[in-house]
């Protein structure tokens, strides 16, 4: 019988990243990134800095303009994944850049929300801090009501083993009024912001979306609960987010905005 009591592992909170797992079930998160990139307009020539850049999948695009693109992350794999494209990348955390009126533009796609609110007006003066005076930030990330309906699933799955789903995604899913005054805080004028639905589909299923983006919170249950448990969230979404042909949908919600550093 299933031990719902059991304690669980010391996981820290956050999520954690395989490369061959984001490449085989996340690569639409750089694919849907045409009409951000479209909003930066990356120019032949000029630097451009790109905050989250993962498996560099989307910081090659941005090279490919002929661009001169660094690249940081904080996952070691996703930049070694990266390095294996010819790209220039380092290791920092977001919220502990190290430039200074280095960059033209700041660009960043669906990485972060995987810093929690509080760390976020950090990001913020760093991004200000790395762009030359009157510079551009263009960035998309999970904005309110993103994947409402599978962190709620998550929450309630999770609850009778002790774990709270949301605090340990540790995610940030800001409204737009609310990030606009971060970045008017951190020295930013908001040209444009906006929510934008993108229910996005998943063409391996939701098991492969939660072991993919939501490792850091199932790492916490034993092997079989973590079966258990990822078997009774997909039972509850289904109803939700599988049409009747049998395919997937995930219920994003993106944030979108450009912003400019006041000089």
């Amino acid at each position: 019988m299933e031990d719902t009591q059991a304690q669980p592992t010391a996981t820290p909170k956050g999520q954690t990243w395989n490369t061959a797992a984001y490449a085989a079930n996340g690569r639409f998160v750089a694919t849907l990134a045409t009409d951000v990139v479209d909003l930066l307009a990356p120019q032949p020539g000029e630097t451009i800095l790109d905050v989250g850049c993962g498996d560099g999948a989307l910081t090659e695009q941005l090279a490919a303009t002929g661009a001169i693109v660094t690249g940081v992350d904080n996952s070691p794999a996703m930049l070694e994944a990266a390095r294996t494209r010819g790209l220039n990348v380092e290791l920092h955390s977001a919220d502990a850049l190290p430039y200074e009126n280095q960059f033209d533009a700041v660009f960043s796609n669906a990485a972060l929300h995987w810093l929690p609110a509080a760390k976020h007006p950090a990001i913020l003066t760093g991004i200000h801090r790395a762009l030359h005076p009157t510079g551009r930030f263009v960035a998309e990330m999970g904005g309110q009501g993103n994947i409402a309906a599978i962190r709620t699933a998550l929450q309630t799955v999770l609850a009778p083993y002790g774990i709270d789903a949301e605090a340990h995604a540790a995610s940030f899913y800001p409204a737009p009024a609310v990030y606009r005054r971060l970045l008017e805080a951190a020295g930013f004028t908001v040209q444009s912001i906006e929510l934008i639905p993108r229910p996005t589909p998943l063409p391996n299923g939701m098991d492969s979306w939660l072991n993919t983006f939501r490792n850091g919170v199932l790492d916490r249950l034993s092997p079989n609960d973590r079966t258990a448990a990822l078997s009774r969230t997909v039972a509850l979404l289904e109803p939700i987010l599988r049409d009747a042909d049998g395919n997937w949908a995930a219920d994003y919600v993106r944030l979108r905005f450009h912003a400019t550093a006041k000089p």
